[in-house]
């Protein structure tokens, strides 16, 4: 039995930083603003952009996202069939953690050799529009990381 963990991986405010350049430059090409938080592997929020014209009622939805995300290890998608009031096994849930469980698309984990490392929470656009930034997102983090390790060999 470990008393402590050992060799954990841990998001910087500069992996935040460009997980966030890299959703604003995806936004940008949809055409649509967006609030963009990302947070680290306790769903506690290292970064955050509000784009000219996102919505406000957006941020906590963004910041939210990501902390599901982050706690639940799932991109936060995957809730939108099984917390839905027509039987869905996790009905309710959206209602936990005082109501900041989010059901629907723009929250991905960051997963870094099968740890969560993080979050990425993205909203104001389409729930489709939502992941596609989130990704972008996280696909450039999970880039930059590569070559970094690679350069570091």
């Amino acid at each position: 039995m470990a008393l402590v963990q050992r060799n954990r991986i841990k998001l910087t405010l500069e992996g935040a930083k460009l997980i966030i350049q890299a959703c604003e430059a995806k936004s940008r090409e949809l055409g649509q603003d967006m609030d963009i938080a990302v947070v680290d592997d306790g769903g506690n929020l290292i970064a955050f952009c509000r784009m000219d014209n996102a919505r406000i009622t957006s941020i906590d939805i963004a910041i939210n996202k990501a902390f599901t995300a982050a706690g639940t290890r799932r991109g936060t998608h995957e809730y939108a069939t099984i917390a839905s009031p027509q039987g869905g096994a996790a009905f309710g849930i959206h209602v936990s953690n005082q109501g900041r469980f989010m059901i629907f698309g723009g929250g991905l984990p960051i997963i870094v050799n099968g740890q969560v490392i993080g979050a990425v929470g993205v909203s104001s656009g389409t729930i489709e529009q939502d992941r596609i930034v989130a990704q972008a997102g996280v696909d450039a983090f999970l880039d930059a990381l590569a070559e970094e390790e690679e350069i570091l060999r």
